[in-house]
């Protein structure tokens, strides 16, 4: 089944590659990449494997030069926060953990919680002033999936279960947006990240409870 899925994931791939290079629809290369590059980096996060981070940055040069074109200038200068953020998780999920171990899945905190939630909407009522200043196509949604997108992927370098939440409903205000952008290719990635994130919710939620039994399980051993 897994070796099914992979054989129709590159068979997609390279078929958007060529309708896209032959341009029998009007999408470009650019996009196709964004598309490709963003889908693997989330399944890759899903799976908790390292390897999302190098695939995100490239993904993120990809949809800095995309967004440019559109001018959405809060989604492309949100690429450059991402690359560095990047970077920082990578960090932190090989080096983040007790003792300079790997990261492990963990809740956010209830104060946490209320300091992001009231940094954020501070951050998204100054942005949409801003991005009305300079004429960006839609400024308050821009901003708002601005600031969603930076509280997630916060969240995720720190491999907090709750950035799944913050992406779905990013994902959700992204797929009407690109759709107004007439970004179709990006919309729809959009709405695959959005399935990907549900599933991801599901899957780290799995993964904890197995870390917890394996603790409870090591604890039960040594006090026999």
């Amino acid at each position: 089944m897994k070796r099914t899925a992979y054989a129709l994931s590159i068979l997609g791939a390279a078929l958007l590659v060529l309708v896209s290079y032959k341009n029998y629809a009007p999408i470009s290369m650019t996009e196709v990449f964004g598309f490709i590059t963003g889908a693997i980096c989330v399944w890759l996060v899903v799976k908790e494997n390292i390897w999302n981070w190098p695939i995100g940055i490239a993904n993120e040069l990809f949809f800095i030069i995309l967004f440019w074109r559109a001018r959405l200038f809060a989604d492309m200068g949100l690429q450059f926060l991402y690359v560095a953020l990047s970077f920082l998780g990578w960090y932190r999920w090989l080096h983040g953990g007790h003792g300079s171990s790997s990261l492990r899945i963990a809740r956010i905190e209830a104060h946490a919680a209320v300091v992001l939630s009231a940094v954020g909407t501070a951050c998204t009522i100054a942005l949409t002033v801003y991005l009305r200043s300079i004429h960006d196509a839609a400024p308050f949604w821009d901003a708002l999936t601005t600031v969603l997108s930076v509280i997630a992927q916060y969240l995720l370098t720190r491999k907090i279960l709750e950035n799944w939440h913050v992406w779905i409903a990013a994902d959700v205000i992204y797929i009407g947006l690109y759709i107004y952008k007439s970004l179709a290719l990006t919309a729809l990635l959009y709405l695959i990240f959005l399935i990907m994130c549900v599933i991801g919710v599901r899957e780290w939620r799995a993964s904890m409870a197995s870390l917890a039994r394996s603790a409870q399980l090591r604890l039960e051993s040594r006090t026999e």
